[in-house]
C-alpha cells in the first residue's frame, strides 16, 4: 500500500477510535460523576478534534508533488504535530483547572458502580493497540505527524491508568482519590505535549539527523571505490526528510564522464536512505589541495 494510501487510512482509524471513546467517557460520567471519568473525557475529546486536523493534515502531506511544492507536501507534517501539541496543552489546562477547583472547594461526590472503572479499562486497552500501530506506521513510512499521535496515544495508557486508580479508590471509600488522578491525568496530558513539542521542533529548525544515520551517509559516499575522502558533509533536516550536501575528492585525471557517473552513484547510493530526500554532492579533484580536515568526518568514518 502506498505511504499515502497508508497515512489516510491510521488518521481514519484514530479519529473513529477517539470519537467512540470520548462518548463512552461523556456518557460514563453524566452517570457516575467521576472527576476522573471526566478529565479523560476531555482528554479523548481533544484526542478528536486533534485527530481531525490530523486526518486533514495528512491528507495535505500525502498530495503529489506539483509546481509551487516541487518537493511534495510533507514538510506540512510537523506543523500539524505542533497543532496536536497546542490542543494536548488546551486539554490538559483544563483538566488541571477543574480537578484544583475541586480539591480546593472539598465538594467530593463519591463515584458508584463499575461502568467508570469498565470504560476506563477499555480505553487503556485500545490506547494501547493504538500506540503500537501509530508507531510502527509512523517509523515505517517516516510521519512525525503519526510518531506524535503514538505518544499521544502512550502517555493516554498512563493517564487511563491514574484514573482508574482514583475511581477505584473513591469505590474503596476515599473520594479524594477522584480528583487527585484527575490532577495526574491532567500533568500526564500536559507532558505528552512537551514531548510531542521537542520531537518536532527539530524538524522545523533544520537540525541534524541522529549520529548513527549521518556515519550510513557518510559510510555510503566513501564506500565507493574511486572515492578518496570526503568532507564539509552537511545533513540537515527538511520537514520530516532529510537534504544531504558534501564534497568527495576523486582522482584529477578522470574525464568529466567518469567523474560524472561517480557523483550520480554516490547520490543514487545515499538517496537509497529511506529518511533522505535531496543529494547534493560537488567533486573535487583531489590534486588541487582543496581538501581540508573535518573533524567530524574522521570521527564519523571511525578514521582518528
Amino acid at each position: 500500500m502506498s505511504r499515502r494510501a497508508t497515512l489516510r487510512r491510521v488518521g481514519l482509524l484514530v479519529l473513529g477510535v477517539n470519537l467512540v471513546l470520548a462518548l463512552l467517557k461523556g456518557g460514563v460520567w453524566a452517570v457516575t460523576g467521576s472527576f476522573a471519568v471526566q478529565s479523560e473525557a476531555v482528554n479523548s475529546a481533544a484526542d478528536t478534534a486533534y485527530s481531525l486536523v490530523i486526518v486533514a493534515g495528512l491528507y495535505l502531506t500525502t498530495q503529489p508533488p506539483d509546481f509551487e511544492h516541487p518537493h511534495g507536501h510533507e514538510r506540512i507534517e510537523p506543523f500539524v504535530s505542533l497543532f496536536v501539541a497546542a490542543g494536548i496543552f488546551v486539554a490538559g489546562g483544563v483538566v488541571f483547572w477543574q480537578a484544583g477547583t475541586v480539591l480546593l472547594s472539598g465538594d467530593v461526590a463519591v463515584t458508584r458502580g463499575p461502568a467508570a472503572v469498565s470504560v476506563l479499562v477499555l480505553s487503556g486497552v485500545a490506547k494501547y493497540g493504538l500506540y503500537r500501530y501509530c508507531l510502527a506506521v509512523g517509523r515505517d513510512r517516516n510521519s512525525p505527524a503519526l510518531v506524535a499521535t503514538a505518544t499521544d496515544n502512550r502517555n493516554d495508557i498512563l493517564t487511563a491508568g491514574a484514573a482508574l486508580v482514583g475511581v477505584a479508590g473513591a469505590l474503596l471509600g476515599f473520594p479524594l482519590a477522584d480528583p487527585l488522578a484527575a490532577l495526574v491525568v491532567a500533568v500526564g496530558i500536559l507532558y505528552t505535549g512537551v514531548e510531542v513539542v521537542q520531537d518536532n521542533v527539530a524538524y522545523l529548525v533544520g537540525a541534524a539527523p541522529p549520529e548513527d544515520l549521518r556515519k550510513e551517509i557518510l559510510k555510503r559516499a566513501l564506500s565507493h571505490p574511486e572515492v578518496r575522502g570526503a568532507h564539509d558533509v552537511i545533513a540537515h533536516y527538511v520537514g520530516p526528510e532529510i537534504d544531504v550536501s558534501l564534497h568527495i575528492e576523486v582522482e584529477g585525471d578522470l574525464t568529466l564522464r567518469e567523474a560524472h557517473d561517480i557523483e550520480t552513484a554516490v547520490i543514487k547510493s545515499v538517496q537509497a536512505l529511506p529518511e533522505v530526500d535531496d543529494v547534493f554532492v560537488h567533486v573535487d579533484p583531489k590534486e588541487l589541495g582543496e581538501w581540508k580536515a573535518d573533524d567530524e568526518v574522521e570521527r564519523l568514518a571511525d578514521l582518528e
